[in-house]
């Protein structure tokens, strides 16, 4: 089995990760048009986490034991 799967994943949780703990506030708002209405920062990265990579919550688990990190 690949583990390029994996190393993606591993690269997006980071990415998502940076992108948290450079910005000044994840209560900062924006229109979004796609949601038609002002989203925070905090919305759009949970919306992305769990889109893009809670379903894959169980293969970290799997690989190397995190949970919920």
């Amino acid at each position: 089995m690949s583990r390029f799967p994996f190393e993606a994943w591993q690269r997006e949780v980071e990415h998502a990760r940076r992108i948290e703990r450079e910005a000044d506030s994840l209560d900062v708002s924006a229109y979004h048009a796609r949601w038609a209405e002002d989203v925070s920062l905090r919305l759009v990265m949970l919306h992305e986490y769990a889109r893009h990579s809670g379903h894959a919550d169980f293969l970290r688990e799997a690989v190397d034991g995190a949970v919920g990190v």
